[in-house]
């Protein structure tokens, strides 16, 4: 399966971030991919202060517009974050489409983050309500297992997902430069490593306002956790063949005594 990864720099004007998705997608398909992923929060950034008013509501106006995304190119869409309003609150939703716009289902992201460093103090949960339930959705036989970012660093997730026969499991984010320094590449290997899975973490990169900057780096991991592909820092996007064979290859190799 032949994947595109796009590494933005979303601002707060969905329209501007629009433009730059679009711009990648034709890129992507043009070299064949069938499906796209996109990082946490692709559609709108805010400041971290207070939600973006661009929320998504199921059938509005921004709903369609990431929905057309996939009919448009006729490519899957997997992954990619948006805050979305439900019940009068908001959450950080992944939404999944196939090639024809039909919905896949959605993960709303369960661990929020916080971080308490000596030059930047940040909590999700001043914008969002956690989700409560994980979600896989399935593409072409091929089952992905969805989390957000935070969700990286809680290897239970990441197997209760390998245990129901994921093969990838994907994390967009908007991960900080000091934690994204410190800890990006090692917490994604892991996941790969422990649950021989193909890691899938498409990244926001750069200054967005003054509040938020975030680390890049979007990567494809091997179910080995060799790194396939590092975007390192910039926006542009990646192209990456998925080699499925390669999981049962590795899962014989390294016996884990579970199925």
């Amino acid at each position: 399966m032949k994947i595109a990864v796009l590494q933005l720099n979303s601002v707060l004007d969905y329209k501007a971030n629009l433009e730059v998705i679009r711009g990648q997608l034709k890129e992507a398909k043009d070299k064949g991919a069938v499906a796209f992923f996109m990082p946490e929060v692709f559609y709108s950034m805010s400041d971290g202060l207070t939600p973006t008013p661009h929320l998504v509501v199921e059938g509005n106006e921004h709903y369609k517009e990431i929905q057309k995304l996939s009919t448009d190119f006729q490519m899957a869409q997997i992954g990619g974050s948006a805050a979305t309003l439900l019940n009068g609150k908001v959450v950080n939703r992944a939404y999944n489409f196939d090639k024809n716009g039909r919905d896949l289902g959605h993960y709303d992201k369960i661990n929020l983050f916080a971080c308490d460093l000596p030059d930047k103090k940040i909590s999700e949960a001043k914008n969002y309500t956690p989700g409560s339930e994980y979600k896989m959705v399935e593409l072409d036989s091929v089952k992905i297992g969805l989390g957000i970012c935070f969700d990286m660093r809680f290897s239970e997730m990441g197997l209760h997902y390998r245990m129901n026969g994921a093969q990838i499991l994907t994390y967009p984010a908007a991960f900080t430069v000091p934690t994204g320094k410190a800890h990006w590449h090692t917490l994604l290997r892991a996941r790969a490593i422990e649950n021989q899975c193909f890691v899938v973490a498409a990244a926001q990169w750069g200054t967005h306002n003054e509040k938020m900057q975030t680390y890049g780096h979007s990567v494809v991991i091997d179910p080995w956790g060799d790194i396939i592909m590092d975007l390192g820092e910039g926006v542009k996007v990646g192209i990456v063949d998925l080699d499925f064979p390669k999981i049962d290859l590795i899962r014989k190799s390294v016996l884990m005594n579970r199925s």
